[in-house]
């Protein structure tokens, strides 16, 4: 699944069908509700593997005041390494811990919620991950913000 968003070309608008079809509204929608999904996993400890990454909740240590630290637990997107590695980014490495199981998105679910055929939930993330890999690809900045 995560091949496909390594990049050896640019990313053209014939790649984009569904994303082409679709308003900006009902790809917000789209993307609440796969935030809204992700949102509910995490509550249950389980992770969600997206193609170009991983979020999830991980184990952390917070710094409190001079001397304490606290282990706290964090939500985090965590990147591909085959993608890092692709794209040459840096960034920390983070493990998810081996108990946490990890999940792929249920396209289903999120399009059930959100009165959607799967089909256009699943090109529509698809898709917009393929942009995103486009952007790093070409150095872009991305913002991808996630309530």
């Amino acid at each position: 699944q995560m091949q496909k968003y390594l990049l050896y070309n640019a990313v053209e608008p014939e790649d984009l069908p569904t994303l082409r079809e679709l308003s900006t509204m009902e790809i917000c929608r789209v993307w609440s509700g796969m935030s809204r999904y992700i949102h509910r996993q995490l509550l249950q400890k389980t992770a969600v593997e997206i193609g170009v990454g991983t979020f999830a909740v991980v184990p952390v240590h917070a710094t409190v005041g001079e001397d304490k630290v606290l282990p706290v637990e964090r939500p985090m997107f965590i990147l591909s390494k085959p993608l890092k590695m692709f794209y040459n980014l840096e960034s920390d490495e983070t493990k998810i811990p081996d108990e946490i199981p990890v999940v792929q998105p249920d396209f289903e679910e999120i399009a059930a919620e959100i009165h959607f055929r799967h089909e256009i939930v699943e090109h529509c993330v698809q898709e917009t991950l393929l942009c995103f890999a486009g952007a790093l690809r070409d150095n872009k900045e991305v913002e991808f913000s996630f309530r």
